[in-house]
């Protein structure tokens, strides 16, 4: 019985370190570029976009496509950075046990 309420003790802490955590990574930014600077993403630990920067030289009407993929590629790197740093942080708070759910 101990053991059960020491158990149930533990997951309430990690509930609760786990959500001190999230609002933590909301605040911590990570920065992307893309298209040799043409283009930089800054996404939020919540894998939210927080800013694209666009280099104004990159703005070509005849060449829409081109821009359109540089900040696919910055936003995509951006938010995957976010998510690594995220992950990296939930390992730390698991202290690198490998729970079904609490991966993000």
């Amino acid at each position: 019985m101990a053991n059960m309420m020491k158990m149930m003790k533990q997951a309430a802490d990690m509930q609760k370190n786990m959500q001190k955590m999230q609002e933590e990574m909301a605040e911590k930014t990570v920065e992307f570029s893309a298209g040799g600077g043409a283009v930089t993403v800054i996404a939020r630990g919540d894998i939210s976009v927080q800013s694209i920067k666009i280099d104004p030289k990159v703005v070509d009407p005849e060449d829409v496509e081109m821009l359109e993929d540089i900040v696919l590629a910055g936003v995509d790197g951006a938010l995957k950075m976010a998510q690594e740093m995220v992950n990296e942080e939930m390992a730390k708070l698991t202290k690198g046990l490998n729970i079904p759910g609490l991966g993000m």
